[in-house]
């Protein structure tokens, strides 16, 4: 469905040099595993968020995608760690 809409959105903003671009992160360093309260819960999450890329990383692919020239439209990226298992 987000790749749907965001190609329809990307066909209507086109003529006025708009881009849209659809990032799918894997796993990002957030502050997420520290906000779960339940312990079970918790420790899992904190647990799968051992490999996670930094933030900093997350917005380097952010910078990637904006600091294209405007001819270029980088319509989707899939970021996620190395060692992310799914």
């Amino acid at each position: 469905a987000v790749r749907t809409i965001s190609e329809g959105l990307r066909q209507e903003v086109k003529a006025y040099n708009i881009r849209t671009t659809i990032i799918s992160p894997g796993m990002v360093a957030t502050e997420l595993p520290e906000s779960v309260t339940e312990p079970d819960f918790a420790e899992r999450i904190r647990k799968n968020y051992e490999g996670a890329v930094s933030a900093d990383s997350f917005g380097s692919i952010v910078a990637f995608a904006i600091s294209q020239p405007d001819d270029v439209d980088i319509n989707e990226i899939l970021y996620r760690p190395t060692s992310q298992e799914y």
